[in-house]
């Protein structure tokens, strides 16, 4: 399906906006503040990036308070522009070593404050943190969270019993499986006892090149989603090496039922996004980047879940150059989510 060029306003005015919000957030999980990246081993560093999908109910989100969890130390939030960043410390149930010191407090609760993101925006909230080794692998570690908006607040800490699917909660808390090998590159795993501090290790994609008349598209990727997610982002490069513009008219693909083309912009401290119903065009001798936080693709109502290792065939539609087949990388959730891969997607 190519992407529909009328403006967002005229779309939701035909399609309503009940099935808007159906596409974009029909599944518990996308719907749920949720962590990006959700499995890791214990006694790893660990990069926490907290997805807030919507308001509540409608109300414009002004502040994400998270609990920090017993055993989770070394805990370091990223500010936000546009948000008042409070850190609320207090003791240890048990010491931990941490560099070489022993530590009896820290971090216990995070509060991002002051900020508006609207209820039909999209934003991520992170932190740093180290995992001690007192957790065991199949273990779920909580970390329960306030959303609070314009007019009320959603308390997302309700937390899964044993054998109990977190997905039957109304209001699950964000959680992390440990696991006995990382299966995520997309967080900071490092050694600990090499390591002197946290240095984040994002996914890097392959090298794969396409060419269509004078653009030439670097590295396309994607993350893989949880399960029930139907939504996903897609990023690459392109480079016009050309006499005359270009413009990425639109994209297809058989996972997706529809492929938009976003922009993410900082205004007055505030990240918002917004579709560009007229594609993005890309000037003689420019190099256009997608990457998260930026311009990026939107696969929508995605046909199942996109795991890891695979690969995502897609046909970019160019305004003079044509079409063009490719194929996007799947790689780890958290894949480069709040700063560039390895190869500077």
């Amino acid at each position: 399906m190519i992407i529909d060029s009328r403006s967002p306003r005229r779309l939701l005015a035909a399609a309503g906006f009940t099935a808007m919000a159906v596409i974009a957030f029909s599944s518990t999980v996308s719907a749920h503040v949720t962590l990006a990246t959700s499995d890791a081993r214990a006694g790893s560093y660990y990069k926490a990036v907290l997805q807030v999908p919507h308001g509540c109910d409608g109300a414009a989100t002004q502040s994400i308070r998270v609990q920090i969890p017993e055993g989770v130390i070394s805990v370091k939030p990223m500010p936000k522009a546009g948000w008042t960043l409070d850190i609320n410390r207090g003791g240890y149930a048990k010491s931990y070593q941490s560099h070489g010191k022993t530590v009896t407090e820290g971090p216990k609760e995070i509060v991002w404050s002051g900020g508006s993101l609207a209820d039909d925006n999209y934003d991520e909230f992170v932190f740093t943190s180290y995992l001690t080794g007192d957790f065991r692998p199949g273990q779920t570690i909580a970390f329960p969270t306030i959303q609070q908006c314009t007019k009320g607040e959603t308390r997302w800490d309700q937390i899964a019993a044993d054998g109990q699917n977190p997905h039957s909660l109304k209001s699950p808390a964000p959680a992390l499986r440990i696991v006995a090998e990382a299966t995520t590159t997309g967080q900071a795993q490092m050694d600990h006892g090499k390591m002197g501090h946290a240095q984040m290790a994002d996914a890097s994609t392959g090298n794969d090149t396409y060419k269509v008349g004078d653009l030439v598209v670097v590295s396309p990727w994607t993350r893989a989603t949880p399960g029930g997610a139907k939504i996903a982002g897609g990023y690459l490069k392109i480079t016009n090496n050309g006499k005359a513009a270009d413009r990425l008219s639109g994209a297809t693909t058989a996972g997706a039922d529809r492929i938009e083309i976003h922009e993410m912009s900082m205004t007055d401290g505030v990240m918002k996004m917004r579709p560009l119903s007229d594609g993005l065009t890309i000037k003689p001798g420019e190099t256009v980047e997608l990457k998260p936080g930026g311009f990026h693709m939107m696969f929508m109502d995605i046909k199942q879940p996109l795991k890891q290792g695979d690969t995502l065939k897609a046909t970019l539609m160019f305004e003079k150059a044509g079409k063009l087949d490719v194929s996007f990388s799947v790689n780890a959730i958290g894949a480069g989510a709040g700063s560039a891969p390895a190869h500077k997607h």
